[in-house]
């Protein structure tokens, strides 16, 4: 932050009318300089937070600003990424970024079909709805697209040696221990 107090004679500090006048200064620059560093974050969008509006806008993708900024950045990520010849390699990166994880994509060329598969992260991912919006923007219009989630399975559970005294004690819903890891 600045301090305006360095850059003037030493005597004019021992002033009580200059003192009071560098500190509020001091406070307004302090102000300034949070709003400039605000104004800058806004241009990233990893630390955009009221100007990711303005990156949905520029995108084409409709403002929802009830939704968390999170899944936004996601959304704008995945547009950004989208741009191009559209490749599994492509419908890959979008995927993940949706996901947060892992994603494995499988080209059926004989039906025109793909498979999106989500193997970093289990279950359902909670903005499905948004990357099956921007899959279908980005990929070709003949070729249809499936999406495979993945689940705890029972082969997994019993690999962890736990009894169901043990399991219980985790204290875990069924909805839980299907996305357990």
């Amino acid at each position: 932050m600045s301090d305006v107090t360095k850059y003037v004679p030493e005597f004019l500090l021992q002033s009580k009318i200059f003192q009071t006048v560098y500190n509020i200064e001091n406070d307004e620059l302090t102000s300034v300089e949070n709003a400039i560093n605000d104004i800058l974050n806004q241009c990233f969008i990893d630390t955009a937070t009221w100007g990711l509006k303005y990156w949905e806008q520029l995108l084409n993708i409709p403002v929802d600003e009830n939704k968390p900024a999170d899944y936004r950045r996601s959304v704008i990520k995945s547009k950004i990424r989208g741009a191009g010849t559209i490749t599994v390699s492509l419908i890959k990166t979008v995927a993940e970024a949706y996901s947060n994880g892992e994603v494995e994509v499988t080209e059926n060329v004989a039906p025109y079909t793909f498979e999106v598969k989500f193997v970093g992260t289990r279950g359902i991912p909670p903005n499905l709805d948004d990357l099956k919006n921007i899959i279908n923007e980005i990929k070709p219009a003949h070729l249809a697209v499936t999406y495979t989630f993945t689940y705890l399975i029972w082969d997994e559970l019993d690999s962890k040696n736990l009894t169901w005294d043990q399991f219980d004690a985790l204290g875990l819903t069924w909805d839980e221990l299907e996305v357990l890891k």
